[in-house]
């Protein structure tokens, strides 16, 4: 018979009331007052009696830190704590901009004018440049453009990547200063 798991690892796990085995806890109430260390029936019945919950906080500690809250609400509260941190992280994107070796001079603008937008919004850019049929003789051509992207963007970026062809492609990571 396969054994279930239902303790997800992803959460913080927090013991309550008779799932707490051990003998003797330290117990703080909610609004920081220490108890000190008593028993745990004790403390289970001190928190039934206020009509909330015992709680683990510190499990590792020597005897282990509980807290008399309201269970509910502290999980409420953490949820809304990490959906906090959540909000603060700023996640780095790579966009992506394809250019051909014959690409014209106002699409050319248009495209430097996008990667100036992605990285002032601190998105990495890729450039990449796809050769087709006898474009191949002249791969020249590509690595020229690229360097032309480069300097019309030296002001705003931090290369990442040389201008360099692979197989049919080349390519320039650029990164905003």
């Amino acid at each position: 018979m396969k054994k279930i798991n239902f303790r997800n690892n992803k959460k913080p796990f927090h013991r309550i009331n008779s799932q707490i085995k051990n003998e003797e806890v330290r117990v703080l109430m909610d609004d920081g007052e220490q108890l000190g260390v008593m028993k745990t029936i004790e403390a289970i019945d001190l928190a039934k009696n206020r009509k909330m919950d015992l709680v683990e906080i510190a499990a590792s500690n020597n005897p282990p830190v509980c807290k008399i809250i309201d269970y509910g609400k502290f999980k409420y509260q953490e949820q809304k704590k990490k959906n906090e941190a959540k909000k603060k992280q700023k996640t780095i994107e790579t966009k992506e901009i394809k250019i051909r070796p014959g690409t014209g001079e106002h699409d050319y603008q248009v495209k430097i004018k996008n990667a100036q937008k992605f990285l002032k919004g601190g998105n990495r850019v890729k450039f990449s440049l796809r050769y087709k049929g006898r474009e191949m003789e002249h791969s020249n051509l590509g690595i020229d453009m690229l360097k032309r992207v480069k300097s019309d963007l030296e002001e705003l970026i931090r290369v990442e990547m040389e201008p360099k062809i692979e197989g049919r492609q080349a390519f320039l990571v650029v990164a905003p200063k």
